[in-house]
């Protein structure tokens, strides 16, 4: 049988962490950097390589270094769970530069922002290989079975875990760093498609909040021709809390893609269910709530509202029904 005409692997939804603070015991846990970029549950078989977002978006047109799974599996069936970044000049992990490599209209911009920016698949776990389902399998046995696969690429490397450690020492060096965090895994859990589990822990370095966009407010003097902040807003069961207001973090390219977006989906009438204070209403245009965003900030306030909050970016592999409170 040739190497394309080998079945992919059934698809699987990723397992998801809850935010929390590092374990007391740390015999009991695994540790690995939190990674700031897009995860994505990789399936490939043969040539053939399909690639999902948590929200299902198809990852491959636009990520061109997943061609090189196949041969580093020689071409077996495998399912892996990881994450897809940027990487700056010293190494570290940049969510700002990822932007760059989303949502590209064309197979020539594609390539072209590749060679410019290109990114790295960060595997961190295994799900499927060869005949076998790895679900059931604890994390220590699923890590075993990956690190016998030697996953080391220019594209593709396996993330580093700590074991046997003080998980609070791990956690001092991945901020000192500058990395977004620390995940905590239970070593004796299964893999729990679809399903956020305190088995996963992620425990945060800098606060980011994932948000939706409720609308935006015109811009002022230089930022007359854009927009001057962006509303944002939780889900909740009766519809959109109101959290506040975004207007940092922005460059000029982010303001015009972001705009140009929002105004294909413009709605009559504000999606929030609690009111934007009056000041936050002035000059406002609302959309429909189906873009979600991430914000750093300093902290909620009593009232409910982002304190200090600046643009991260936008999040098109989540959709706006996946975005919790996760600080």
């Amino acid at each position: 049988m040739s190497r394309t005409t080998i079945a992919l692997p059934a698809a699987i939804s990723p397992m998801l962490a809850v935010a929390g603070p590092l374990p007391r015991e740390n015999a009991d846990w695994a540790f690995e950097p939190k990674w700031d970029g897009i995860r994505v549950v990789v399936r490939a078989a043969g040539d053939v390589i399909a690639a999902s977002s948590r929200g299902g978006q198809d990852l491959v047109p636009g990520f061109p270094e997943l061609a090189a799974l196949p041969d580093l599996v020689g071409g077996r069936p495998v399912t892996l769970d990881g994450e897809l970044v940027a990487l700056r000049e010293d190494g570290q992990p940049s969510f700002g530069l990822l932007q760059q490599r989303l949502n590209l209209s064309s197979a020539a911009l594609v390539a072209r922002r590749a060679e410019a920016v290109p990114a790295t698949l960060v595997v961190f776990d295994l799900l499927h290989f060869d005949r076998h389902t790895l679900l059931d399998l604890t994390y220590d046995e699923r890590r075993a079975a990956l690190e016998k696969l030697r996953l080391e690429a220019p594209s593709v490397t396996t993330t580093h875990v700590f074991r046997d450690t003080d998980g609070a020492a791990v956690f001092d060096a991945v901020r000192q760093r500058g990395l977004e965090g620390l995940m905590a895994k239970r070593r004796s859990s299964p893999y729990l498609p679809g399903r956020r589990s305190g088995h996963w822990l992620k425990v945060k370095a800098i606060r980011t909040q994932e948000v939706v966009i409720g609308g935006w407010t015109a811009g002022q003097g230089q930022l007359g021709h854009t927009f001057g902040a962006l509303m944002l807003g939780i889900p909740e069961p009766g519809g959109l809390r109101y959290v506040g207001k975004v207007g940092t973090g922005f460059d000029t390219r982010a303001r015009a893609a972001i705009l140009e977006q929002l105004r294909g989906i413009e709605a009559g009438s504000s999606p929030f269910i609690t009111d934007p204070e009056p000041k936050d209403r002035v000059n406002a245009s609302y959309v429909k709530p189906v873009v979600v965003g991430e914000v750093q900030f300093g902290e909620w306030t009593r009232d409910g509202r982002l304190r200090h909050p600046s643009w991260r970016g936008l999040r098109p592999d989540k959709s706006a029904d996946e975005v919790v409170v996760e600080s």
